[in-house]
C-alpha cells in the first residue's frame, strides 16, 4: 500500500505538507498543491481521510467544469461566439447554487495528467458535487465522474449512474416543430447546417427534421446536409460554399442562432434576400436573434430551466438520491420575420 511519506518523497515535501493539501487545509502554493496531487496520482494513493470526507462531511462547494477538457482555460473561453448560449445557464447555476447556500469553484487545471486526478481533485477539495457544462461526448471526465459516484450532474452532455443524471432540450422535438413550419410555408427543398459530427445533440436535430420530412412524405437529400462550427464565422464559410455549388433550395435549418446569422451573411453577400428567396432558422432563441435584420424564427431552449433544474438535481443527488431520471426540457418555435411562403418557381 501506498503510504503519505511515499508522496511526500516523490513531490519533494514534507508529510504534513502533504496532509495538508490532501485535506485541503492550510495556506500551500498552487505549485506544491499540483506537486502533491500529481505525485498523489502518480502513486495511486488514496487517503482514508478522503472517503471518509466525501461520506460524512460534504463541504457546500460545488465544482463547475466547463466544454471540453482540450479547450484549455474554459472562462477564458466565454466569449468565444459558439459558447455564447451557456452565459445565462452560468448565471442560472451561479444564482440557484447561492440560493442554496453553496460556492462553485472551477480547478484551475481541469484535467491534469488524467481523468483520475480530475477526480482525485474534487475529493481533496471535498467538493459537495459537481455540475458540467457542455462536455463533448468523449471528454473522459464524464465516465470518470460517474464511476467515482461524486454527486454529478451534467448539462448538454449524457453521463448517468447511480449518482449522475443530465440536463438537456428536446432537440428532436425542436427541430421536429421548425422542419414543419418551413414544410407548411410551402418548402420543399431545406439545407441544414448541423455542428460537428460528434456532436451528438446536432445529430439529434437533423434526426427531428428527417421525421417531419418523413411524417410529410418526403425525405433528407444528403448532399443538402452541411456541418461547421457553432460560431458565425463557419457557418458564414460553409453557407458560401453550399451558394457556390447550388441554389436549388428554398430554406435553410441552421443548427445555431449565430450560425443563422453567419449564414444570413452569405446570403445577402450574393444578393439573396430572406425570406423573399431564401427563408433562414435558427436554434436557442438567444437575445440578438429578435434583433437579426429580418428577425430570426428559431427555437426557444429554456435557459433559466435548465440552470436552477441542474442544481436542483444536483442537491437532491447530495441529500443521498440515486438513479435521478434526466430532466428533459420542452422545446418552442418562435416564428420571426425570416421564414416565409416558399418562392414560386
Amino acid at each position: 500500500m501506498v503510504t503519505s511519506e511515499e508522496v511526500a518523497r516523490l513531490a519533494g515535501v514534507s508529510r504534513t505538507t502533504v496532509s495538508r493539501v490532501l485535506s485541503g487545509s492550510g495556506r500551500i502554493s498552487e505549485e506544491v498543491r499540483q506537486r502533491v496531487l500529481e505525485a498523489a496520482a502518480s502513486l495511486g494513493y488514496e487517503p482514508n481521510v478522503v472517503a471518509q470526507s466525501m461520506v460524512r462531511q460534504r463541504s457546500r462547494t460545488i465544482a463547475l467544469g466547463l466544454f471540453h477538457v482540450e479547450e484549455g482555460l474554459s472562462f477564458s473561453r466565454l466569449g468565444e461566439t459558439k459558447h455564447h448560449f451557456y452565459l445565462d445557464v452560468l448565471k442560472y447555476i451561479e444564482e440557484e447554487a447561492a440560493n442554496a447556500g453553496y460556492d462553485l469553484l472551477q480547478p484551475s487545471r481541469p484535467l491534469g495528467r488524467t481523468p483520475e486526478s480530475y477526480v482525485r481533485t474534487l475529493q481533496t477539495r471535498q467538493v459537495a458535487g459537481a455540475v458540467m457544462l457542455a462536455l463533448s461526448s468523449t471528454d473522459p471526465r464524464i465516465p470518470a465522474l460517474v464511476q467515482a459516484h461524486i454527486p454529478t450532474v451534467f448539462i448538454d452532455a449524457v453521463g448517468q449512474g447511480p449518482g449522475a443524471t443530465y440536463v438537456k432540450g428536446d432537440h428532436v422535438s425542436g427541430a421536429r416543430q421548425v422542419t414543419e413550419h418551413l414544410l407548411a410555408l410551402g418548402h420543399k427543398r431545406m439545407a441544414f447546417f448541423v455542428g460537428p459530427s460528434s456532436n451528438m445533440f446536432g445529430m439529434e436535430r437533423l434526426f427531428g427534421a428527417q421525421q417531419a420530412l418523413a411524417s410529410a412524405g418526403r425525405s433528407l437529400d444528403p448532399s443538402l446536409v452541411r456541418q461547421s462550427g457553432w460560431n458565425m464565422q463557419q457557418a458564414y464559410e460553409a453557407a458560401a460554399q453550399l451558394l457556390s455549388e447550388r441554389r436549388d433550395f428554398t430554406a435553410i435549418i441552421a443548427g445555431s442562432d449565430l450560425m443563422a446569422i453567419g449564414i444570413l451573411r452569405a446570403l445577402r453577400e450574393r444578393g439573396l434576400h430572406v425570406p423573399e428567396d431564401v427563408s433562414l432558422s435558427g436554434f436557442d432563441d438567444l437575445e440578438l436573434a429578435s434583433y437579426t435584420d429580418p428577425g430570426l424564427t428559431t427555437v426557444r431552449q429554456d435557459r433559466v430551466a435548465m440552470g436552477r433544474g441542474a442544481i436542483q438535481l444536483l442537491l437532491r443527488l447530495i441529500q443521498g438520491e440515486q438513479h435521478l431520471a434526466p430532466l428533459i426540457l420542452p422545446t418552442q418555435l418562435i416564428a420571426r420575420q425570416s421564414t416565409g411562403p416558399a418562392p414560386s418557381v
